[in-house]
C-alpha cells in the first residue's frame, strides 16, 4: 500500500509517500480501505517532534512509529477476530492508526457507520477535532446562558466548539481572523472578534468560559476578562518553547487563583465517536471540511494547516 511517512523528525520536508506492507488483521480491529484522512495539529507535532518532551513516548531521536494520521473514513476491507458489529464493505468513519495511507487499522470501538448524506471527505474531517470540542465543552460544564469565548474558532476544533456551544445555549464569541468571520457566524457564533485588529482580552469584555484553542495569549490577560468562578480551558496553542510547548502555560495554570484553569488532554473514545455520529445524523453538528489535498501534497496540507490558510478542516485523499 501507499502511505505518507516520516522516518525522522523535522518540518514538512521529511514527509515521503512510500510503498509499505498492508496492516495485518488483528483481534478486535478492522482494516479499512481509506477514502479520506483528516489533518490535525497532532500530526504536525508527531511529524516535527515538538514539543521535545513528547519524544519520551514517541522516540527520542527518531519516531518509533513512522506512520501518521488518525482521522479516517473509508470502507471495511478486513475484520479481525472478535469483531461483531462491522462487516466487510461497511462504510465507516472514526479514529485509526496511520490513516495517511491507502489502508489503515482501527479498533472496532472507535468506528461508526458513515452518517447519511456525508461524503467520506466530510466524515474524515470530524473525529479528532470533534471529540476534542466535545471534551472541552464537557470540561466547561453547563454553558446555557453563559458568555463563551472560543479562540481558533475558524479552525478545526474551534469550528466544532462553536457549533456545540451554540447548540447548548451559550452566547458564543468567536475569536478568529476577519476573513473567517462569515464562516463562524454561519456556524452559530453570536459575536466575532478579529484578533488581528482587536484584543479579545480588552478589560471591557467579560466571558464566563473561555475555550482557548489558539494559545497565543498569556494567562494573565485572560484572567482580566474572566470573572471570579469562571473557567479557562487550555486546549492547544503552539507557544511556550520547543521543550514544553503549550504545557508551559498549563504549569502556570496550576497556580491560578479566582478562576478555574483546566488543561484539556483529549483522547479518542468510543462514546465520543458515537456521539459525534449521532450529532451529525441529527444535523446538530455539521462537518467543517473545506479543502482536500492528495497524499502527494501532504506537505502542502500541513503547511496550510499551520498557516491557517483554510477555514475549518483539511483532509487528505489517496
Amino acid at each position: 500500500m501507499r502511505a505518507v511517512l516520516r522516518r525522522e523528525y523535522g518540518d514538512t520536508s521529511v514527509l515521503r509517500v512510500e510503498e509499505v506492507d498492508d496492516p495485518a488483521s488483528e483481534p478486535g480491529r478492522v482494516v479499512i480501505d481509506v477514502a479520506a484522512a483528516g489533518v490535525n495539529m497532532a500530526d504536525w507535532h508527531l511529524m516535527s517532534g515538538e514539543p521535545a518532551v513528547m519524544r519520551l513516548s514517541t522516540g527520542l531521536r527518531t519516531p518509533k512509529q513512522v506512520g501518521l494520521g488518525q482521522d479516517v473514513a473509508g470502507v471495511v476491507a478486513e475484520i479481525g477476530q472478535g469483531v461483531t458489529g462491522l462487516a466487510v464493505g461497511d462504510a465507516v468513519f472514526g479514529s485509526a492508526r496511520g490513516s495517511w495511507a491507502t489502508r489503515a487499522s482501527a479498533r472496532e470501538a472507535l468506528l461508526q457507520p458513515l452518517p447519511p448524506g456525508l461524503s467520506f471527505e466530510q466524515a474524515a474531517a470530524v473525529p479528532m477535532s470533534g471529540y476534542t470540542a466535545l471534551q472541552a465543552l464537557r470540561a466547561a460544564g453547563d454553558v446555557h446562558g453563559r458568555r463563551v469565548a472560543i479562540t481558533g474558532a475558524g479552525g478545526g476544533v474551534g469550528s466544532y466548539a462553536v457549533q456545540l456551544a451554540a447548540a447548548r445555549g451559550g452566547h458564543v464569541t468567536a475569536v478568529c481572523s476577519g476573513s473567517k468571520a462569515a464562516f463562524v457566524r454561519d456556524l452559530g457564533a453570536d459575536d466575532v472578534i478579529d484578533y488581528t485588529s482587536a484584543d479579545p482580552t480588552d478589560p471591557s469584555r467579560r466571558f464566563d468560559v473561555v475555550l482557548d484553542f489558539a494559545g497565543s495569549l498569556p494567562l494573565a490577560q485572560w484572567m482580566r476578562v474572566i470573572p471570579t468562578g469562571g473557567t479557562l480551558i487550555l486546549g492547544g496553542g503552539e507557544e511556550g518553547g520547543t521543550f514544553l510547548g503549550p504545557l508551559s502555560r498549563s504549569l502556570r495554570g496550576l497556580f491560578a487563583r479566582r478562576i478555574k484553569v483546566i488543561t484539556l488532554m483529549a483522547s479518542a473514545s468510543s462514546e465520543d465517536i458515537s456521539e459525534l455520529a449521532e450529532l451529525l445524523t441529527a444535523g446538530t453538528l455539521r462537518s467543517t471540511h473545506s479543502y482536500t489535498y492528495d497524499f502527494v501534497d501532504a506537505a502542502n496540507a500541513v503547511d496550510a494547516l499551520r498557516n491557517a490558510t483554510h477555514p475549518g478542516k483539511i483532509v487528505l485523499t489517496p
